[in-house]
């Protein structure tokens, strides 16, 4: 690896093991084991660095998590049992990737101190929630249109929330069977429908 990976690879392990506002640029360059002036050189800055982390540590998250949900009952499975195995498996995810998942609270409850970090996460807003649609779709890509940034908003939403409420009292989250429950009574206040009877 080059400087400039090495410093992405160093950042990444700070923001798991000291958060955002705890990590300084000296703490980076001794984990990349690079000159300080690197972050300036490649980056730019700290926080231009740690963001770009951030971003690429949100990545593989999806990605494993995409590798989590390929196999979810297989073809012979419902569209709803498929739900319930994609959001369990999330919550599985979030046992692994805790460290994240903190860092991601951290950030955004810090977002109103910092404008270059709130226009850096604004500018990844729109690719995110094409990816959770893809992603909860399973699929590589969807479209640019206004249906999947719907579709990956209320994914994202959900997902946020979801990971609140595992953080916040693990054994009290509710899991994919409770998720889709609620979709359905949701759906059915919503679209005058009453909802069908729990399997």
């Amino acid at each position: 690896m080059g400087n400039r990976e090495d410093l992405l690879a160093g950042a990444k392990r700070c923001l798991y093991e000291k958060g955002y506002g705890r990590t300084t640029a000296r703490d980076i360059a001794s984990a990349a084991g690079v000159s300080l002036a690197a972050i300036g050189y490649h980056y730019g800055s700290k926080d231009a660095l740690l963001i770009q982390a951030m971003i690429e540590a949100v990545a593989e998250w999806g990605d494993a998590v995409g590798g989590l949900l390929a196999d979810r009952g297989g073809a012979a499975a419902t569209p709803e049992e498929r739900f319930v195995a994609a959001w369990d498996r999330v919550l599985e995810s979030f046992v692994e990737h805790r460290e994240l998942w903190a860092v991601q609270f951290e950030i955004s409850a810090g977002t109103g101190s910092s404008p270059e970090l709130q226009e850096a996460l604004a500018a990844v807003q729109r690719s995110a929630r094409l990816g959770l649609s893809a992603l909860f779709q399973g699929l590589e890509e969807v479209p640019d249109t206004p249906d999947e940034l719907a579709r990956g908003a209320f994914y994202q939403s959900l997902l946020a929330g979801l990971a609140v409420q595992w953080f916040t009292a693990p054994d009290q989250a509710p899991d994919g069977r409770e998720l889709l429950r609620g979709l359905r009574l949701v759906g059915g206040s919503v679209l005058g429908a009453p909802a069908p009877a729990e399997p």
